[in-house]
């Protein structure tokens, strides 16, 4: 049987999701068995607004050889235990979505349950006092989450803040080494097959021509492959996720970095900040009917710590998705596949999810359509669940201004009215097996944007109310041990990856 094989694999475009594909690929695919190409010009400059991620990404790291000493000195990178909201439910208030569980196991009945039985009879402290976490980036101290399971450093979990533009270098190494060929040049049209509308090649503005079986659009917004060439279509999400616009500076660090992105609500949208070890990223995501491009830019500037090193850079955008992420032989990975606001930091995850997908789901050149079916569909709930979650930051607000007024009252999907309607009940909380975001960040959230349950799960009643309240209190003395145990994020940076960048 010829199981008819593709070989010929040809990226368009660089940046993160284009070497962060070519990297995976040449890592993951068998040695020599395709031959890959990526084209890219230095006269496009990329977005690089992602500068934070998600805990998945140490997955993505380890799976393709990457050591992680190594991957923080060449990016400049710090430890990211979570996020820190601002002025979200309301001016002044704060809360904190930890990348690890709230407290740990007392049987199967989740332990938010527990603390909100105590919270009812008024014998609890704060949720954020259970999260080991938020206790660690409120003192600024950093440890690598342990494998055993009776250590309380097997509750947390972290990610990284990076610099997109070094790490699209250092995977760029990676994969030149591996034998990814780089092409430099800008694409300037697209030649399709007349007998079923495949992509057969590309032409350079130098004339030379790359043909190839499989496309992977790594073109940015303007998806030079899925849209412009196969007209593929755009499923348009503002409706749900109004902001449209964002500025980004980057710039002096004043003080040690954070080990947490700080994300700070203001009159039309937010501002990040996002700190590395040479430098702090800050952006202001914005809706461009509330605020102008002035205003928001005088927003931005106003809320810097430190000397802003350039200009700021405005990027336009539409949340949503590509109608198909796979279509015919293209396939649209990063931005060309769709945008998600950087809230929760998921664009470099869904890239890397993307190129999970396609690694486990290579075509031959018959191109299956069941096959092709099945990539995007499972990509689509990527999407999916991801814009719940972020949707559920702007609707849960007690704000006045009229944009947040405009969040509250909108009309959301179905699946996230469910969502909520459980959680006020009883603090329950499902959650998907495919959902990124497990119970304990949808809990942070919740909880953080003001939803208080009426009651509690009856299973929490199990146990007397002494056991419960030693057992809530020996969470809680325990993670304050084991954060003062710890160094500071600085130091454990300083002893084991120091960048010299910058």
């Amino acid at each position: 049987m010829n199981n008819n094989k593709i070989r010929r694999i040809v990226i368009v475009g660089g940046g993160t999701s284009g070497w962060m594909t070519a990297a995976a690929m040449s890592a993951l695919l068998p040695d020599k068995a395709y031959d890959i190409t990526l084209i890219e010009s230095d006269q496009i400059g990329t977005i690089g607004v992602g500068e934070a991620t998600i805990p998945p990404m140490q997955l993505f790291n380890r799976e393709i050889g990457i050591k992680e000493d190594e991957f923080i000195k060449e990016t400049g990178a710090t430890f990211k235990l979570g996020i820190e909201f601002h002025n979200w439910k309301k001016k002044g208030e704060h809360y904190f979505h930890p990348f690890g569980q709230y407290g740990r196991k007392l049987d199967a009945t989740p332990f938010h349950q527990y603390w909100l039985r105590a919270n009812k009879r008024g014998t609890a402290a704060p949720l954020g006092e259970y999260s080991l976490c938020e206790i660690m980036a409120r003192t600024k101290k950093f440890a690598p989450t342990s494998p055993d399971p009776k250590s309380a450093l097997s509750t947390t979990g972290y990610a990284y803040h990076l610099d997109a533009g070094l790490y699209a270098q250092f995977l760029r190494k990676r994969a030149e080494k591996k034998g990814v060929k780089r092409v430099e040049g800008k694409v300037i049209d697209v030649t399709l097959r007349e007998t079923d509308g495949f992509i057969e090649s590309v032409t350079l503005e130098s004339s030379k021509v790359i043909a190839g079986d499989l496309f992977i659009d790594c073109s940015g917004f303007r998806g030079l492959l899925i849209e412009e060439a196969l007209k593929t279509g755009y499923e348009d999400w503002s409706h749900y996720l109004l902001c449209d616009k964002a500025l980004a500076v980057p710039s002096e660090n004043i003080d040690t970095p954070r080990p947490y992105t700080m994300c700070t609500a203001h009159k039309a949208g937010w501002q990040w900040r996002i700190p590395l070890q040479h430098r702090t990223g800050n952006g202001h995501v914005y809706c461009s009917k509330y605020t102008s491009d002035d205003e928001a830019a005088s927003t931005l500037l106003a809320n810097l710590e430190g000397k802003p090193l350039a200009e700021p850079r405005q990027l336009k955008f539409t949340t949503g998705r590509r109608k198909k992420f796979w279509n015919k032989n293209c396939i649209a990975i990063g931005l060309s596949a769709g945008f998600m606001e950087p809230l929760e930091s998921t664009s470099i995850h869904l890239i890397q999810k993307a190129i999970s997908h396609l690694v486990t789901a290579m075509p031959g050149k018959e191109f299956n359509k069941a096959e092709i079916d099945e990539f995007n569909n499972i990509t689509s709930r990527d999407y999916e669940l991801i814009r719940d979650f972020l949707i559920m930051h702007y609707h849960l607000n007690e704000r006045s201004e009229d944009f947040w007024q405009h969040c509250r009252t909108m009309d959301v999907p179905d699946s996230l009215k469910h969502k909520i309607a459980l959680f006020k009940n009883r603090g329950r909380i499902s959650v998907e097996g495919e959902n990124l975001f497990r119970l304990d960040s949808w809990l942070a959230v919740l909880h953080g944007q003001g939803i208080t349950p009426s009651g509690y799960d009856p299973l929490a009643d199990c146990h007397e109310k002494d056991t419960v309240g030693s057992f809530l209190s020996d969470v809680k003395s325990s993670f304050v041990r084991a954060t003062k145990a710890m160094p500071t994020h600085k130091e454990f940076i300083d002893r084991h990856c120091k960048s010299n960048v910058g």
